[in-house]
């Protein structure tokens, strides 16, 4: 059984359906506020299947974990500081590519990750053809299929989530290149050398300094002159 302290987050892009997978999984047990200092919408519901209880808390729609936004820095910061013991990403089908990107985002940061395929009824109404199990060996993932607008996939999505929690994640290491690849090893020596407390894999770290993003390089200001010098 799934201890009542288990608490999962669903991340996706805005208009991937997120919110209709939330209330197929959680129905009317639910509870909405505002997340802290903000004007953005909280939704917390209670995922109960198989004799589990567990948390879910429905994370703002988001293209990307770059903090240029108010939803994506409360996306972010809630990974980074509350943990989730997975993180089931909800997806258009039809926008694969596109939403592939912050899957691949959540794997860089070594979350453990659920990828739920949802829409599924307009890509099979179309040209596009999707070989799931390629993708889910591709990527090491499970992968669920859903219309999450139709109910369809959501108790075998249940099952998925119960089964995910007992896996343990590996940070995904993508190649970027002799020259991005040597300054990522050099920010990760320094912020290693100076036991950076940030939250975040030294990895995902170094990633997100040369993506300048204004929110990292906030966190790691008092190390930014040794980087600028290496």
């Amino acid at each position: 059984m799934i201890v009542d302290n288990t608490k999962i987050a669903l991340a996706g892009n805005p208009n991937s359906g997120k919110t209709t997978v939330f209330n197929g999984l959680c129905g009317a047990r639910e509870r909405v506020g505002n997340w802290s200092g903000t004007t953005v919408e909280r939704k917390e519901g209670i995922l109960s299947h198989r004799g589990n209880r567990i948390k879910v808390v429905d994370l703002p729609g988001t293209y990307s974990l770059t903090a240029y936004s108010i939803d994506e820095r409360i996306a972010r910061d809630f990974l980074v500081s509350e943990k989730p013991d997975l993180v089931v990403t909800i997806i258009d089908a039809s926008n694969l590519e596109r939403n592939l990107y912050l899957v691949s985002q959540l794997m860089e940061l070594g979350q453990n990750v659920l990828l739920d395929l949802n829409m599924m009824d307009v890509v099979k109404s179309s040209s596009m053809n999707i070989d799931v199990p390629r993708l889910s060996k591709v990527l090491g993932l499970e992968v669920v299929e859903t219309v999450a607008s139709k109910g369809r996939g959501i108790d075998k999505l249940k099952d998925s989530i119960l089964t995910s929690l007992s896996q343990a994640p590996s940070p995904l290491r993508i190649d970027y290149g002799q020259s991005i690849e040597e300054a990522i090893e050099r920010i990760v020596s320094i912020l290693d050398d100076n036991r950076s407390q940030i939250g975040l894999p030294s990895r995902a770290l170094a990633l997100k300094y040369l993506e300048d993003d204004p929110d990292i390089i906030q966190r790691i200001k008092g190390f930014e002159p040794i980087i600028k010098m290496e």
